[in-house]
């Protein structure tokens, strides 16, 4: 039964060998291939190479779901929408990651594409993901990353919206804004939960209110149930609530980059311009360890836009100097 529903997931796929969807597929057939179950490997094989040649008879169709089924809700004062939903061509999706990151963001795609399977077993994929680390090491990109992969519409919740300075609201702002979306399959976005999940304090003169909005946060987190993701981005998960924690079912630390992810960011970054012979990519990961990957595109992008600007055939290594002084004076 459980090759039955796999099999019955892969013939449900449609888009290209090229999208991210079926670079998902691929690992599992591979994990399967590990386990020992050839056949059903070569028959999810099979699925997707007729799968392909329809596509380039036909032409790409990544089948995307629409927004048109959901109505994004609005505060009760000022009608304020309550999220914002960026369209699926803007969102970023390509961007480097440590491997233990990266297994982990992939992991979660796993376990949304093979939803059907788990819950035969009783099981349920991880739909409640909390990010934390260092500021521009890729959190929000992550989740805009996970939406693109899996075709999902992408909300990005409005904190100036939900917040509200009348007694009560914020938290009926919540309710609103987790009931509406129960149904609906997405990835929500609670970009720096800390404003509304900071740790509860006693000598606080606003106590009664933030209590009110985490203890009904905690409720909505502990009842989630239904086919979106969600996923809560901070810079500081010292600050949040120690009882939120374990309402989420997965939580990813996102370090700074280490000195290969470096030279792997700065290659990416340069690829689309020449780069003097005499740069050593190495020896500019070394220095830049440290940097948040944020940082280190800025970098790259500035040299850049010294060389076009001077009107320079390739990236000099004084263009990266300078470039990385500035922007290292900035961080300081």
């Amino acid at each position: 039964m459980n090759q039955e529903l796999l099999t019955r997931l892969f013939k449900s796929m449609e888009g290209d060998h090229n999208s991210p969807l079926f670079k998902v597929a691929y690992s599992i057939i591979e994990e399967e291939k590990q386990k020992g179950h050839g056949k059903l490997a070569e028959r999810l094989n099979s699925i997707l190479v007729n799968k392909e040649k329809k596509v380039a008879q036909n032409g790409p169709a990544l089948k995307l779901i629409k927004d048109g089924e959901y109505k994004v809700p609005v505060d009760r004062r000022y009608k304020l929408p309550l999220a914002r939903h960026i369209e699926h061509d803007y969102l970023r999706h390509e961007m480097v990651l440590s491997e233990d990151v990266e297994k982990k963001i992939i992991r979660i795609e796993k376990e949304h594409l093979g939803r059907e399977r788990l819950a035969h077993h009783g099981l349920k994929p991880r739909r409640k993901i909390l990010f934390y680390g260092s500021s521009g090491c890729g959190k929000t990109m992550a989740a805009e990353r996970i939406a693109w992969d899996l075709g999902l519409p992408f909300y990005k919740v409005r904190f100036d919206s939900i917040i509200s300075s009348y007694l009560g609201e914020s938290a009926s702002n919540l309710k609103s804004l987790f009931e509406s979306i129960v149904d609906y399959p997405c990835v929500v976005l609670l970009d720096e939960f800390d404003i509304i999940g900071k740790q509860r304090n006693v000598s606080s003169n606003e106590v009664g209110e933030i209590h009110r909005i985490v203890n009904v946060l905690l409720g909505l987190l502990e009842e989630y149930d239904g086919e979106r993701i969600l996923v809560a981005t901070t810079n500081l998960e010292s600050s949040l609530d120690k009882a939120l924690f374990r309402r989420f079912d997965d939580i990813v630390e996102f370090q700074k980059p280490k000195e290969l992810d470096i030279e792997n960011l700065l290659k990416i970054s340069f690829s689309a311009l020449k780069i003097n012979k005499q740069i050593n990519l190495k020896e500019y990961s070394e220095k830049m360890v440290g940097l948040s990957y944020a940082i280190i595109v800025k970098i790259a992008n500035d040299a850049a836009k010294k060389s076009i600007i001077n009107l320079r055939s390739e990236i000099s290594k004084d263009d990266i100097d300078s470039a990385f002084l500035e922007n290292v004076d900035h961080t300081k």
